[in-house]
């Protein structure tokens, strides 16, 4: 029998394959922006320039101060500067923190998001916007700013650096584990996030092996938007949590900071979510591997490829476990396995010793 389930699909266009870039114009057209403004980053700043030039005087406004968990402070600047230029589109390229700023203009103005992801953040697929003020990252849902159309060009994560790529594959990862373990999670949602778990362990260690392979590449992002939309059509748990709290509080680097908590929170609920980890499990085999378990399997595929598999590496000091846990605890995540003081503690203390996970 089918366990009771909501599957709630908002309506993103998805525009995905080899060389894409070159229709935003006419995508940027389609939903009525003939007033843009531009949210880049440093890494994604040649892409940045060739977006411009084939928008033209389109482009009102840019913004390219963008930051790492979205500052309340700075993303207050970024609404200034869309209100004053008058803009009636935001497009966001970049990483998650690009596509974090622009949403945080679009929760402020209601002003529709066309994105174009050149990471594996899968935020790009969410009406989840997150702000940090006083160390505290404060998430929350809103359909103001779910993009109205993504447009993904595998050949826009060439330039992405073995490190950082295998990271945010990882990152990306993490979005389908809590998926597949999420109350109600429909069996639409759960099916498309194994396909997601297998289409990353295939695609990462290609990409890793040979950054220039374009078919590893459109994988891994394929992968990646599986991954956002798992996440945006169901909920998050400890890992999300946990990792949330830590780069409010501490300002860790956010993709391996997910990369180095995630098997340890998959081991966190392991024995009170049966089914997800056989779905992590199938899907890791039917990628090559031979998991004893599926968080052992998640360390095996972060160590494979070079990702983060301890919070020591990615600045977390085990001194503040104490600090960390009390806030995770009181933001009370929704999750298969009870989160108190004790099971956090245990899970950041396993993680900031990275030490595989039993299995």
């Amino acid at each position: 029998m089918v366990a009771p389930f909501v599957h709630d699909v908002p309506a993103t266009r998805v525009v995905f394959g080899n060389g894409r870039i070159a229709e935003v114009p006419a995508e940027a057209e389609r939903l009525g922006g003939d007033r843009i403004m531009l949210v880049s980053g440093g890494p994604e700043a040649a892409y940045a320039e060739r977006v411009a030039h084939d928008l033209g005087s389109a482009v009102v406004a840019r913004f390219t101060d963008v930051v790492m968990h979205v500052p309340t402070d700075i993303a207050a600047r970024a609404v200034e500067l869309a209100r004053g230029s008058d803009a009636n589109l935001l497009i966001a390229l970049g990483g998650g923190s690009s596509t974090g700023m622009a949403k945080a203009v679009a929760l402020e103005t209601g002003l529709p998001i066309l994105a174009i992801p050149t990471t594996y953040a899968g935020s790009e697929m969410t009406s989840i916007w997150g702000l940090t003020e006083h160390q505290r990252k404060t998430t929350g849902r809103d359909p103001r700013v779910l993009p109205r159309t993504v447009v993904y060009d595998p050949e826009l994560t060439v330039s992405l650096p073995v490190d950082i790529s295998a990271a945010s594959g990882m990152n990306a990862l993490a979005h389908l584990v809590e998926a597949l373990y999420a109350p109600g999670v429909s069996p639409i949602s759960f099916m498309q996030a194994e396909e997601g778990v297998r289409a990353l362990a295939m695609a990462l260690p290609r990409v890793v092996a040979d950054p220039n392979d374009l078919d590893a590449r459109g994988d891994a992002l394929y992968g990646a938007w599986l991954a956002g939309w798992a996440l945006g059509t169901t909920g998050m748990g400890v890992h999300h949590k946990v990792c949330h709290t830590l780069g409010g509080m501490y300002n860790l680097p956010h993709a391996p900071m997910h990369s180095a908590v995630l098997s340890y929170a998959t081991a966190f609920n392991e024995a009170d979510a049966p089914e997800a980890m056989a779905a992590i499990v199938r899907a890791l085999r039917a990628a090559g591997q031979q998991p004893a378990s599926a968080a052992a399997g998640i360390w095996d595929l972060a160590t494979a490829i070079g990702a983060p598999t301890d919070l020591t590496s990615v600045g977390f000091d085990p001194a503040n476990i104490d600090a960390a846990a009390e806030v995770v605890v009181a933001g009370r995540p929704v999750n298969p396995r009870d989160v108190d003081l004790d099971g956090v503690r245990g899970l950041l203390s396993a993680a900031s010793a990275g030490d595989r996970p039993a299995g």
